[in-house]
């Protein structure tokens, strides 16, 4: 009896902890969260407002009606020269990034498939490489890649900026550690079925691993469609700029559209929403699949 009493005592005083565990993590991570979130909500705000109001008053959570309108959002659609500027590089930045995205995944997933599914000499070699890459900082990188592109021909061109980084070193790894939790098992019995090496990584592989798709499709196309520096260097036409350099050209020092810059922002986060929503039932899977293996 004393020893029963004594293991209740044990688990009510770990269960006590515990609460007290998560009331505080939870409350740190609320904080946290209001405070990822104050930026975005405050430009919200004042995409709402004139853009005098940003200058005089910087980025505010404070809602004063009398100051907010539609006004930002109409010009954005009124059809003018402005407007017509901005839904060109909106389209350039979806172009890119859906064609950037998808022959991204595509490529660094057969890498992946190649190196996880078959046993060959200097497999552990070339793995070993593709992870050294990534402690390279693109700053390093920057310079030879540019002059490359320009001997490929390739400046001005939206696969001057794709090309660069379609086999990316973080996708792959990120691939093959998700299909080393994959029974090789099935390789075997798709060559029993008379599939080749080919049908059996895309009608057979290829839909097992999409939590994995959705995971990398998302963190891909935000890297795509916030990339800024590589295309800066890439292109040179007005008409090929994208969304981030667009944008960033209505800051000059003979004038500054913060009307439009402000609710361009905010129509800029729509797509990457977007994409999250669409594939967030498959994120979780695609982060902690590859985690355990069996």
């Amino acid at each position: 009896m004393a020893e029963t009493l004594s293991v209740k005592k044990k688990d009510g005083g770990w269960h006590a902890r515990m609460n007290v565990l998560t009331v505080i993590s939870t409350a740190f991570f609320a904080c946290l969260s209001i405070i990822i979130a104050f930026p975005l909500f405050a430009g919200l705000i004042a995409s709402f407002r004139p853009g005098r109001e940003l200058i005089r008053r910087g980025l505010s959570i404070n809602l004063d009606l009398s100051t907010m309108n539609l006004n930002n959002y109409n010009y954005l659609f009124s059809g003018n020269a402005d407007s017509k500027k901005y839904w060109m590089w909106f389209k350039n930045s979806m172009v890119l990034t859906i064609m950037t995205t998808v022959l991204t995944l595509l490529i660094c997933y057969f890498v992946a498939y190649g190196i996880t599914m078959y046993n060959f000499r200097l497999q552990g070699v070339i793995f070993t490489l593709v992870i050294a890459t990534m402690m390279v900082p693109f700053e390093i990188l920057m310079l030879p890649l540019y002059k490359e592109v320009i001997n490929l021909h390739l400046i001005d061109s939206i696969w001057g900026v794709m090309l660069p980084g379609l086999c990316g070193a973080s996708t792959i790894f990120f691939f093959r550690q998700y299909m080393t939790s994959l029974p090789k098992e099935l390789l075997d019995a798709g060559r029993i079925d008379g599939c080749t090496e080919y049908g059996i990584s895309v009608k057979i592989m290829l839909p097992i691993t999409k939590p994995a798709f959705a995971a990398m499709a998302i963190l891909c196309a935000m890297g795509a469609w916030n990339n800024m520096l590589w295309p800066l260097m890439v292109f040179r036409s007005a008409s090929k700029f994208t969304l981030t350099i667009g944008l960033n050209t209505l800051l000059t020092p003979y004038g500054n559209n913060y009307d439009m810059l402000i609710a361009g922002s905010m129509l800029a986060v729509l797509p990457i929403l977007i994409i999250f929503l669409m594939f967030q039932s498959y994120l979780i899977d695609g982060m902690t699949a590859g985690a355990v293996k069996g």
